[in-house]
């Protein structure tokens, strides 16, 4: 490791901190030893906060319907060969029990931006969830939505929200998007989201179409300075049916070292060891606990709709029964001396950043 390389990794443990200039010297000239080094430091950081927990997430995907055509997506609406489905709440509530059952505590309802899915009828299933699950947590996963939704949504119980950022660079967000989306709303929903007390996760693609070591330093900046609860990254992993069909998929190495990078320049963030990581290697999900994430999302979806909600090709665990997908990530985790715990999963407070 060069001086410069090792200069600026103490800083970034010690600190925090560093410039876009820094990160993009970092990622460009990122070797092995680099990349272990600070996989161990941000092992060391997060067993200091969470220790060897692994927190579950109960993943349902409740619908395949988007209104948007975000160019890299395999749900995006233009797509003629994807095969539609909604689940209606009463398969919500169905995939919700069975969870439970099995022990998990947070429930994640994710899906297109599908306008059946009104304030109304969201507000009334979370109250209900909430009523009869109390201990445990309702993340949301469904895209931009209004001030007013997202205020009803929390006043209805929610607890968590998740909206990708998908790039800090307005430039680059742009080539990934249609001129219908903007940077400037997807930035503010976030905004929105924080002000009004949710738990907010952020996130993007490693290895995306156009994305440049600068554009990840972007990234890696706005989210030392935005400080989210959950921060999901994982790797490019092209569809057949979109702009980017033959564009290479992103790398699990690089993906590793961006979460080393994330959980040292914001301890107390949840970090998930996401499916797309899954899909590019066997041990990739392995791969992303030992480099500091400690969040897994086993799917609670019918087996019936799980290939349909298809974001990119290749997604794994599509054909599994629920307690199947969760005995199976508990003993991948075992295997590297972790454990899957029956928790919430808070994001928990380390004393230098106070509420995160």
């Amino acid at each position: 490791m060069t001086a410069d390389l090792s200069s600026l990794a103490n800083r970034l443990v010690k600190g925090r901190e560093l410039s876009i200039e820094e990160y993009a010297f970092f990622i460009e000239n990122r070797t092995p030893e680099l990349a272990q080094e600070l996989a161990w430091q941000a092992v060391e950081v997060r067993q200091g906060i969470y220790g060897k927990d692994v927190y579950v997430r109960g993943l349902i995907e409740i619908s395949n319907i988007c209104k948007n055509d975000c160019l890299y997506c395999g749900i995006r609406a233009s797509n003629k060969n994807c095969q539609r489905y909604r689940l209606t709440p009463e398969e919500i509530r169905e995939c919700a029990a069975e969870g439970y059952r099995l022990g998990f505590r947070t429930f994640v309802l994710q899906g297109g931006e599908d306008a059946y899915y009104t304030d109304a009828l969201l507000c009334a299933l979370i109250r209900e969830l909430k009523e009869k699950y109390p201990d445990c947590a309702i993340t949301l996963s469904l895209g931009e939505r209004s001030y007013e939704s997202y205020k009803a949504l929390k006043e209805a119980g929610a607890d968590r929200y998740l909206l990708r950022h998908e790039t800090a660079d307005k430039a680059h967000y742009e080539s990934l998007h249609p001129v219908e989306m903007s940077f400037e709303n997807r930035m503010e929903c976030l905004k929105s989201l924080r002000e009004l007390g949710y738990q907010v996760g952020c996130g993007f693609m490693v290895g995306s179409p156009g994305q440049t070591a600068r554009t990840l330093a972007k990234d890696l900046k706005f989210i030392e300075e935005f400080k989210p609860d959950m921060c999901g990254i994982g790797p490019f992993v092209p569809h057949a049916d979109t702009v980017f069909a033959k564009e290479p998929a992103g790398t699990v190495e690089l993906t590793c070292f961006l979460l080393s990078i994330i959980r040292l320049l914001h301890p107390p963030v949840l970090l998930p060891a996401t499916t797309a990581l899954g899909t590019i290697h066997p041990e990739g999900r392995e791969m992303g606990i030992l480099s500091g994430a400690n969040v897994v999302m086993p799917n609670l979806s019918p087996v019936s709709v799980r290939k349909k909600y298809a974001l990119y090709d290749n997604k794994i665990c599509t054909g599994e029964e629920s307690a199947q997908c969760k005995d199976c990530l508990s003993a991948r985790m075992r295997s590297i001396g972790y454990e899957i715990v029956t928790d919430r999963g808070d994001v928990k407070k380390d004393g230098r950043h106070g509420r995160v």
